[in-house]
């Protein structure tokens, strides 16, 4: 057996889903979609690396019996988050004044500072692998229910400078491979850690703002309507707005469950007969969550619907 072979099935045996890379380099060593023949894996389409990517020790022998190559870890399927800190890869290739003035010369730099900035008394003895040109991959498991991708540097969600993310849809080069004739061997040899909470904070998408409500907007669009249901509409909302403290819940459910109905019959769209209520049930007081969760709980009894 190989010792490509055998880094293939380790990686496997620890629960990790891994493909074939070129050998002695990084991109994967499957057709690329437009050359696809619709055969074997791909009979039902292609299928990219992701999901060609396997645990199965017969699968990855009858891969690895075609050529020396070098292990892809799928991060996503594998159910890790990894953290590659990396080094500068050429006498220009700076950090950016708000690190450079911390001291930082690499993504090992950024990496610590974080922590110290997160969690100063943090230990993370996690399963590291050293990369071929001196940046190291810290494996951590993805917090359950919770979706990340992939990070780079200072882009979007990313961490810092010299330091990526790869989660679903994303892959890294596992130990026991060479790239360029660099190896990338286990430097700490443990079970990947959860991932830290601070770390999941920071690489989690933040959702879009959401735009204030316009009531001069809604007040345009109810008018549209057929002047019965304009007066249903009116009424409702009516009778929200002026709900005190203590009713206000109970009255929005009962005026969503009234438009509900209007909605069922088709002569009120359900985004109108929303924000008409949620423009009420503020200005009685009730929060936005609040009021939405109330409305659709509404608006679904009256239309005759589970909410």
């Amino acid at each position: 057996m190989t010792d490509l072979l055998t880094a293939a099935l380790t990686a496997a045996a620890r629960g990790w889903h891994v493909f074939p890379l070129a050998p002695d380099a990084k991109y994967p060593a499957l057709h690329r979609e437009e050359l696809c023949p619709r055969t074997g894996p791909c009979t039902a389409g292609h299928a990219g690396w992701e999901r060609r990517a396997t645990t199965h020790p017969d699968v990855i022998r009858r891969a690895w019996s075609h050529g020396p190559y070098n292990t892809g870890l799928a991060c996503g399927p594998s159910g890790l988050v990894v953290v590659d800190l990396d080094t500068p890869k050429h006498p220009g290739d700076l950090p950016p004044p708000k690190w450079a003035e911390r001291g930082v010369t690499d993504g090992h730099d950024v990496f610590a500072a974080l922590c110290e900035e997160h969690d100063p008394y943090g230990q993370y003895d996690t399963f590291t692998v050293r990369t071929g040109r001196g940046g190291t991959h810290l494996y951590f498991t993805a917090p359950p229910g919770l979706v990340l991708r992939n990070t780079c540097g200072e882009k979007g969600q990313g961490l810092g400078w010299k330091v990526d993310t790869r989660a679903l849809g994303g892959y890294v080069v596992a130990a026991g491979s060479t790239v360029a004739g660099r190896p990338y061997n286990l430097a700490l040899d443990v079970p990947p850690m959860p991932l830290p909470v601070w770390l999941a904070a920071l690489l989690t998408p933040k959702a879009p703002p959401v735009a204030p409500l316009d009531s001069a907007a809604v007040r345009a669009r109810i008018g549209r309507l057929q002047a019965y249901t304009r007066a249903a509409v009116r009424g409702e909302t009516e009778k929200v707005a002026g709900a005190g403290e203590g009713v206000r819940n109970h009255t929005l459910f009962a005026s969503a469950a009234a438009l509900g109905r209007l909605v069922a019959a088709g002569t009120l769209p359900e985004h109108d007969a929303t924000d008409a209520l949620l423009d009420a049930g503020q200005k009685a007081g009730l929060g936005e969550a609040e009021c939405r969760r109330t409305i659709a709980k509404g608006l679904a009894r009256g239309a005759g619907r589970a909410a």
